[in-house]
C-alpha cells in the first residue's frame, strides 16, 4: 500500500519538517537518532542538516528511496534501513533519539515496538512523538481509520512505563503537512526520556 502511495512525483507529505519536531528537536541530544516509518524523508534530512547523525526505517522501499533523493537535494547524509517495525532490531541503548511522527500501528504491534524502544535508547535518550489521538476520525483529515492505532495520554503512560514524559500534551492543531494530512486534526505530542 505504502509503495503505491508513494509512487508519485510529488512529496506526499511535503519535503518540510513535522511542526512539532522542528519546534522541539533541540530536546533530543546530539547524536544518533532513529525515525520510525519515516517514509520520504522530510524530518530525517531536517535533522541532518542540524548535524544528528540520522537513520530512517520505512517498510516502503518507493518511499525511502525519495528520502534518499531528498538528503542529496540537500546535501546530506542519511541512513535509510526499508524494514517491517514488527521485526526490526532496534539494538540497546543504541540511540540519542528516537522519533515518531503519525507512525500509527495495532495495538500489539504498537505495545511490542514501545518494549523495544525502551531498551533500544540510551540513558539520557529522548523519545519525540506526535501522533493522532482517537477523537482524529470526526475530523477525517488523515491518519488510520480506526482508533486503536492511536493514542492518547493515558495509552502513551501505559505503554511507555519507562519513560518519563517531560511533555505530554492533547490538543487540536492545523495539520498541513503535505495532500495526506491537511486540515485540522486531533494530536497527541510528547517528549519523554528514560527513568
Amino acid at each position: 500500500m505504502w509503495d503505491k502511495e508513494y509512487d508519485r512525483q510529488e512529496y506526499v507529505y511535503g519535503k518540510l519538517p513535522n511542526d512539532f519536531l522542528k519546534s522541539h528537536y533541540a530536546s533530543i541530544p546530539k547524536g544518533k537518532v532513529l525515525l520510525l516509518a519515516e517514509g520520504e524523508g522530510r524530518n530525517a534530512v531536517f535533522l541532518a542538516k542540524l548535524g544528528y547523525s540520522v537513520t530512517a526505517v520505512d517498510f516502503s522501499s518507493v518511499g525511502l528511496k525519495k528520502a534518499e533523493k531528498l538528503a542529496k537535494e540537500n546535501k546530506v547524509e542519511i541512513e535509510t534501513i526499508c524494514a517491517n517495525l514488527d521485526v526490526f532490531d532496534l539494538g540497546e541503548h543504541k540511540w540519542d533519539g528516537i522519533v515518531s511522527i503519525y507512525c500509527h500501528l495495532p495495538p500489539s504491534l504498537r505495545q511490542n515496538l514501545y518494549k523495544r524502544i525502551e531498551r533500544a535508547l540510551k540513558p539520557s535518550g529522548v523519545f519525540l512523538l506526535e501522533g493522532y489521538r482517537p477523537e482524529q476520525l470526526a475530523y477525517k483529515t488523515g491518519g488510520p481509520a480506526h482508533a486503536s492505532m492511536m493514542s492518547s495520554k493515558d495509552s502513551l503512560v501505559k505503554e511507555l512505563p519507562k519513560i518519563s514524559f517531560s511533555y505530554l500534551e492533547s490538543l487540536d492543531r492545523e495539520v498541513n503537512e503535505g495532500i495526506n494530512h491537511h486540515g485540522m486534526g486531533a494530536v497527541i505530542q510528547a517528549i519523554g526520556t528514560l527513568k
